[in-house]
C-alpha cells in the first residue's frame, strides 16, 4: 500500500514520520508541493492521496488522478470547498477531511482576538512603541456586559460558546440545524436577522457555501448595531471585504478579528520580505487599522491541532484503501 502526501510542512513532518513508523505496512512518500497539475504526475503509482490546501483541486488534476486509478483523497482540513465535485464524481473518487482536529484550538484564538479588540491592545501597542504611555482616549469595553451572536453551531461554534459563557456574556446563537443541547438551553433566534439585531459580537464559524457567500455584506451590515465587532475564524467568502471596509470608514463596525479572507490563497502564509511588497491593496488597508486585527489563518495552528490533521487523515485514506470505508467520508 503506498500514499503520497502533499504540501508536507516542516512542522508536519515529525508527526507524518512517527505516523510512517506505527504503520510499516504502509509505504508513505511526501512532498512540499501542493496538488496541481505541476505536482499531480507525483501520484503515480499510489493507491491514495493525501493534502492539505486552499488552492483549487481542479478537474484536470482530478481526472489525472482518476487516470492513475487513484480513488481515495484525504484532506487534513475541515473544508472541501475548493474541490470540483463533478471531477471528483466522474472519477469515483471518494474524499475524507477532517471535521475536528482541535475546536478548541479555534475557538480559543477567536475569543483572544475579541478580547484584544475590546482592551484596545492593538492600540496600546502602538503606543507604548511610540513611548506613549497615556491610558486615555483608549478606554475599553467588557465582554460580560455583551451580547455575543455565534454563527453556526458545529463543533467550533459550540466550543466558542462555552468560552463566551465563562466570560459571563450573553450568548445567542442561529444555525439552521439546531443541536439538541443547545436547544434546550433556548439560545437560538429564528433568524439570521434577529442574530444581527441583538448582537454586541458576530462570532463566524459557518462552512463556505454558495448560499452563504458574502453573507456579511451591505445589507446584512445595516441590520446591526452599531459599532458592533465581527470576528471571521471561519472562511474568507463569508464576508464582502469591500462591505466591511465601508463599515469600518462609517462607524458602523466598531472592530473586526480576520483570520481567513475571501482572497487569501498565495497570499497567507508567505513571506513578503517587507509590508509594502504584500500584493494585496484592500488586505493592507485591513492591516493599518488599529481596530482590525488580520491574522494569516492561523486560528488552527497548535501543536495538537496539525497532529490530529495528519493521522486523521492518513488514518482515513489507509482505511479507504484496506476497506473502502471511513468515518470521515464526505458526501459531496
Amino acid at each position: 500500500m503506498k500514499i503520497i502526501a502533499y504540501g508536507i510542512r516542516d512542522d508536519e513532518k515529525p508527526y507524518l514520520d512517527k505516523w510512517s513508523e506505527e504503520n510499516p505496512d504502509v509505504e508513505v512518500a511526501s512532498t512540499g508541493e501542493l496538488l496541481d497539475e505541476s505536482t499531480v504526475d507525483q501520484a503515480k503509482g499510489a493507491d491514495g492521496v493525501v493534502t492539505y490546501q486552499q488552492k483549487p483541486y481542479t478537474a484536470a488534476v482530478l481526472d489525472k488522478l482518476g487516470s492513475f486509478g487513484i480513488k481515495f483523497l484525504s484532506l487534513r482540513n475541515v473544508g472541501v470547498d475548493n474541490i470540483d465535485v463533478d471531477a471528483a464524481k466522474r472519477n469515483g473518487i471518494q474524499v475524507t477531511n477532517v471535521p475536528a482536529y482541535s475546536p478548541e484550538a479555534i475557538a480559543e484564538f477567536t475569543v483572544t482576538q475579541l478580547m484584544r479588540l475590546l482592551r484596545r491592545t492593538n492600540t496600546f501597542d502602538r503606543k507604548q512603541a511610540n513611548g506613549d504611555l497615556r491610558w486615555a482616549p483608549d478606554i475599553a469595553d467588557e465582554l460580560n456586559q455583551m451580547t455575543v451572536g455565534v454563527f453556526a453551531t458545529g463543533r467550533i461554534g459550540r466550543a466558542a460558546m462555552r468560552i463566551y459563557k465563562g466570560f459571563g456574556a450573553k450568548v445567542i446563537a442561529y444555525d439552521i440545524y439546531h443541536n439538541p443541547e443547545l436547544e434546550k438551553e433556548g439560545v437560538y433566534v429564528d433568524t439570521p436577522e434577529e442574530l444581527y439585531a441583538q448582537s454586541d459580537v458576530i462570532s463566524l464559524h459557518a462552512p463556505a457555501t454558495k448560499e452563504n457567500e458574502h453573507m456579511i455584506n451591505d445589507q446584512t451590515l445595516a441590520k446591526m448595531k452599531d459599532g458592533v465587532f465581527i470576528l471571521n475564524p471561519a472562511r474568507g467568502a463569508l464576508i464582502d471585504t469591500d462591505a466591511l471596509i465601508r463599515a469600518l470608514d462609517s462607524g458602523k463596525v466598531g472592530g473586526a478579528a480576520i483570520d481567513t479572507y475571501e482572497d487569501e490563497v498565495g497570499i497567507f502564509n508567505t513571506d513578503f520580505g517587507s509590508f509594502d511588497k504584500i500584493p494585496d491593496d484592500r488586505l493592507k488597508n485591513l492591516m493599518k487599522r488599529e481596530n482590525v486585527l488580520v491574522s494569516p489563518h492561523i486560528a488552527f495552528y497548535t501543536k495538537r491541532a496539525v497532529r490530529n490533521m495528519v493521522f486523521f487523515a492518513m488514518d482515513a485514506n489507509k482505511s479507504l484503501i484496506s476497506t473502502g470505508k471511513s468515518d470521515k467520508l464526505v458526501q459531496l
